[in-house]
């Protein structure tokens, strides 16, 4: 295997996992806040198919993107009303926010199939594409896959040095607590879903102007579902979200380097790779460890009323 080969490899999977690390930087920080949110494949629908219509519209990707961010954000603040205020089952109303999300989008995207976007040439920034091995894949992306890098980078500093990452972990651990500590644990879980939702409509935005410049049903093809595997996988930590972006954005394209090496095994068969391998890692884990040992929050999942 030659040096170029190994470079479209390494820039095939970070281009194929950065709408994995959106989406699961934003279901981490939603989870990290205590909110379960099993909606983020149709969060991320939803986000495609207005960000491909305002920039089909408009002809301009920045306000198709900002379309996508926005859909993602209403979205996910329906959930949060959902499931925060009128406190109904999180995982019940995550499921109901996908199958409603897959249909939405579908309905509002039905006279734009088929049509497609110039998209965008990858940028290069000088001289750092040029590093052996690393330099394409790292320096030579779309502009949302350095949003993205940017976004992992806010992210990790937030949650790990800064006082905002302090109060939302604490929400996420202990609710009740947090509320005697003057902390307002809804407005600290209103913000973490809009930004999970927020997140999800980006990852949604690159899928249909930047990864595939077009629009079609199911374009976001279970992403969603693998996004919050991976932060399991990731045991709630931010850089450990990046490393298995990488590893299922690897697992994703390998089924073509496989068919490129001419192995005799059914299409069908290879493009099951990433999720046999979603459910083999969650499986192993589980074996390892129980759910308190990969470090979730104590209260995830559980619906808060503040005492009158």
């Amino acid at each position: 295997m030659d040096l170029a080969l190994l470079e479209n490899i390494l820039f095939a999977m970070v281009r194929t996992g950065t709408p994995l690390l959106l989406v699961a930087l934003g279901a981490m920080i939603s989870e990290r806040s205590g909110v379960l949110n099993l909606g983020q494949e149709g969060m991320i629908l939803v986000g495609a198919v207005c960000a491909f219509i305002a920039a089909y519209a408009s002809n301009s990707m920045g306000l198709g993107v900002i379309a996508g961010v926005l859909a993602g954000v209403l979205v996910s603040l329906l959930f949060a009303f959902i499931a925060l205020t009128l406190m109904s089952n999180q995982v019940a109303t995550g499921l109901a926010l996908t199958i409603f999300g897959t249909g939405l989008s579908a309905f509002i995207g039905a006279g734009y199939v088929g049509q497609s976007l110039p998209g965008l040439t990858p940028f290069a920034i000088p001289l750092l594409e040029q590093i052996p091995l690393i330099g394409k894949a790292l320096f030579n992306q779309d502009p949302l896959v350095y949003l993205s890098f940017a976004l992992f980078a806010v992210v990790f500093v937030v949650m790990r040095y800064t006082r905002l990452g302090l109060i939302i972990r604490a929400v996420g651990e202990n609710p009740d607590v947090a509320h005697a500590m003057g902390l307002k644990v809804l407005l600290v879980r209103y913000s973490a879903v809009a930004f999970g939702g927020a997140m999800a409509g980006l990852a949604g935005a690159y899928l249909s102007l930047f990864y595939t410049p077009m629009w079609s049903e199911g374009i976001a093809a279970g992403r969603g579902w693998i996004a919050l595997a991976l932060v399991v996988f990731a045991s709630w930590r931010t850089e450990r979200v990046l490393l298995g972006a990488w590893l299922f954005g690897f697992a994703s394209i390998l089924h073509l380097l496989l068919q490129g090496y001419g192995y005799e095994i059914s299409p069908n068969l290879l493009a099951m790779l990433p999720y046999l391998v979603t459910i083999l890692v969650l499986v192993l884990m589980m074996r390892r460890t129980t759910g308190q040992g990969l470090f979730a929050p104590r209260s995830l999942g559980q619906a808060f009323s503040p005492p009158r």
